[in-house]
């Protein structure tokens, strides 16, 4: 959480922008987000307008099919409003760190277990998401945020916004490169082994705090999963439930490609991530508060 700047909007919609959400601007995310409270002063929501270089049209169409969605894991989308040129939609807030934030809290990297625990979740909701037909097409260590109700998967659709299917999207704004697979990279259609490289970026990323590690650098227990998962060759990765199944092998239900999961659960985090979600809860409340003189 951050002050706002002074080319910051006042206001998103009908609602009081209060603070940017990310302390730094992040370049691997296709919006810019803030945390808002709603007009009757009665909710505390992230609003989320796009970059000033990502095709608003293109960033509106993919809001829109957030909202649409109902997936445990993923980030709820609310409302979808504002106009062509400057859409902007909201979420719900619950104090939460972007998977960055949460690394340099701990001060890089995560541990193994908790490593393990946010794979088996992230991969628990691709998989229920897989199930029903849907990609993400959006996953990188940027868009995960971190809560004590469990991981929240942000950015969806951001490789469809960045640009169609057959234009190359390599190096476009608001795409991590790293978590973009080389099909999608090459202007491919978004698909759910897609996601998996995707996902494989994360925990690398997690585990060793580096965008791009290198193999020796990966937990043992983790390094042939994660290195899968990385496959160039998308028919060499595993799929959402075998990577559940992997992490998670003593899963409640038998898990396979049919099955529609629970999604996310909590996940043990660290205590500075703890305390760093604490500290953001209490900034929060206090910008809510009313200025002084207001009641009089």
């Amino acid at each position: 959480m951050e002050r706002l700047r002074h080319d910051d909007p006042p206001r998103i919609g009908p609602h009081t922008t209060l603070a940017r959400f990310d302390a730094e601007p992040e370049q691997a995310v296709p919006a810019r987000r803030f945390i808002v409270r709603s007009a009757d002063g009665d909710r505390t929501l992230l609003a989320f307008l796009p970059r000033t270089d990502v095709d608003p049209t293109r960033w509106a169409v993919e809001a829109e099919g957030a909202r649409r969605l109902s997936i445990p894991g993923f980030l709820p989308v609310g409302e979808v409003g504002g106009t062509a040129e400057l859409p902007w939609c909201t979420a719900p807030y619950v104090p939460a760190l972007p998977l960055p934030a949460a690394l340099r809290a701990h001060g890089l990297p995560l541990p193994e277990p908790v490593v393990r625990a946010l794979g088996a979740a992230l991969a628990r909701t691709l998989a229920t998401a897989h199930a029903q037909g849907v990609t993400h097409a959006g996953l990188s260590p940027a868009a995960v945020l971190l809560t004590t109700e469990g991981p929240r998967m942000g950015c969806f659709g951001a490789v469809r916004a960045a640009a169609p299917d057959g234009e190359r999207r390599s190096g476009l704004p608001g795409l991590d490169s790293g978590s973009l697979a080389p099909e999608q990279a090459a202007g491919g259609r978004p698909r759910p082994l897609g996601d998996v490289y995707a996902l494989g970026a994360v925990l690398a990323y997690a585990a060793t705090g580096h965008t791009v590690p290198e193999r020796d650098e990966l937990p043992s227990s983790l390094r042939e999963l994660i290195s899968a998962c990385l496959s160039r060759d998308p028919e060499r990765r595993p799929r959402a439930h075998q990577v559940l199944t992997h992490l998670e092998p003593a899963a409640r239900t038998p898990v396979h490609e049919a099955t529609v999961l629970d999604g996310a659960a909590p996940i043990p985090l660290p205590a500075p991530v703890v305390a760093a979600l604490a500290r953001q809860s209490a900034q929060v409340l206090a910008a809510e508060l009313p200025a002084p003189g207001s009641l009089d």
